[in-house]
């Protein structure tokens, strides 16, 4: 007898809808709803909708200050630069080793009190951590999980203003939000996070009014989508998916996110001093894209490079870019735009050429079909769904000439089941910067 599946609150609805529904980290959930590539469409050039009620909300409270101490010390970004209720941090939690036990979004509310945002898959494992730490560090901080609420993510150039159709109450609380900023509406948790790469909102409410909430968005043109699409979108905007990019087998800076780990203060963290000894890692997450077409880069697939052989860990065909794109764990000596070859299990193809661009709230690969707005960073995300490459990939010209080829492939460039990408370091962030970054941070 198989396991049985958790459902989320919009389960039926999704059902009505004619999903197709998988096993996603013990939760059942639509993979689609008809067709994958137009749903994702639908987020680059209008507004999707994504049910993430999979995901758990921590809510965390005490007295004081007490409450911010304890995240202080629990996760490798600082909450102490969230002092206004409302603002929102990007972060890793990290076990004693370095290693990624998960990686969440933590919002100030005020009054002592935060809320965190954690993956589904890890949600058993990170709320036992978290009490095996309050009860050693802070017993005076209670933690409630909120599996009473349910959230939905809305995305895309037209989400916020077909989410005030949809939600007319939310409008006065929401359209003033800078990005990583929250606020509550009534029973609303609206924040201006995402998945995507695109704007929009992360609503929580009572799971309750889960349909009711969805139908309307629904009515206003909002396009319910599924976690292919959510995927496919999500590696656009070079971002992590946690169990894929990273995992507690390794740390935040092998895996494109330095940038979220704060060893400037003085404070001490879960894992800090595991990173501070192992110093610079010798390998480090990559954007690639191919040059050739004819086979798709997918996770495990080998990359072969100048300094070394590396991993994809993430890998699609962008249906934005119509070319193949992923994120690799290489050796941190491959530079921006260098040739790397990939095995794709003998599918020769001829040249192709990368050209990433502006892409929605910042620089991602997708080229941008609409004006550019504000960057944003990743958000909360789903069941083993992680946060990450918030950094801009740099345009590539990569060399594919003979030499060139003979110079990073271990077989002088003639192996036919290799293919010709080009490396793009995450930790590039050109063009991203905004007013928020340093919220971000």
């Amino acid at each position: 007898m198989g396991v049985r599946l958790q459902k989320t609150p919009l389960n039926a609805a999704h059902r009505r809808a004619g999903a197709k529904l998988v096993d996603f980290a013990g939760w059942e959930m639509p993979l689609h709803y008809g067709s994958q590539l137009e749903e994702h469409h639908a987020v680059r050039r209008d507004a999707g909708m994504f049910d993430t009620s999979h995901m758990l909300a921590v809510d965390l409270a005490a007295a004081g200050e007490d409450a911010r101490a304890f995240l202080r010390y629990v996760l490798a970004n600082d909450v102490a630069k969230l002092r206004e209720p409302g603002r929102a941090l990007y972060s890793c939690m990290l076990r004693e080793d370095g290693g990624v036990l998960d990686d969440l979004i933590v919002y100030f509310l005020g009054d002592g009190r935060f809320r965190a945002v954690v993956n589904a898959g890890t949600a058993e494992k990170d709320l036992a951590w978290l009490e095996r730490l309050r009860a050693e560090r802070a017993p005076a901080v209670a933690l409630a999980p909120r599996r009473d609420l349910a959230m939905i993510a809305v995305q895309g150039p037209n989400a916020r203003a077909k989410c005030w159709a949809a939600l007319p109450e939310t409008r006065a609380a929401a359209e003033p939000l800078a990005p990583f900023c929250a606020a509550a509406a009534g029973e609303l948790f609206v924040a201006r996070t995402g998945y995507t790469g695109e704007d929009g909102f992360e609503l929580l409410f009572p799971g309750a009014r889960a349909e009711v909430v969805w139908n309307a968005l629904a009515a206003a043109g909002v396009r319910p989508c599924g976690l292919g699409a959510r995927d496919t979108l999500r590696l656009e905007a070079g971002m992590n998916l946690y169990g894929q990019d990273m995992d507690e087998t390794v740390t935040p800076l092998a895996s494109g996110l330095a940038w979220t780990v704060d060893t400037a203060s003085p404070r001490d963290f879960v894992g800090k001093a595991a990173l501070m000894a192992a110093g610079k890692p010798g390998r480090t997450l990559v954007g690639l894209v191919a040059l050739e077409r004819g086979g798709i880069l997918r996770a495990h697939q080998t990359v072969h490079t100048a300094h070394g052989e590396g991993e994809i860990t993430s890998g699609t065909f962008s249906p934005t870019m119509q070319q193949s794109i992923a994120l690799a764990r290489l050796p941190a000596g491959v530079a921006i735009g260098e040739t790397v070859h990939v095995d794709v299990r003998g599918k020769p193809s001829p040249r192709a050429r990368s050209n990433p661009r502006s892409c929605g709230m910042g620089r991602f690969w997708c080229p941008r079909m609409h004006e550019p707005r504000p960057a944003l960073s990743p958000s909360s995300r789903g069941a083993g769904e992680a946060g990450g490459v918030v950094a801009a990939i740099a345009v590539c010209r990569a060399r594919t000439t003979p030499a060139a080829r003979a110079a990073t492939h271990p077989r002088g460039g003639r192996d036919r089941n290799a293919r010709r990408v080009a490396a793009r370091h995450p930790s590039e962030r050109r063009g991203l910067r905004s007013p928020y970054v340093g919220d971000q941070q």
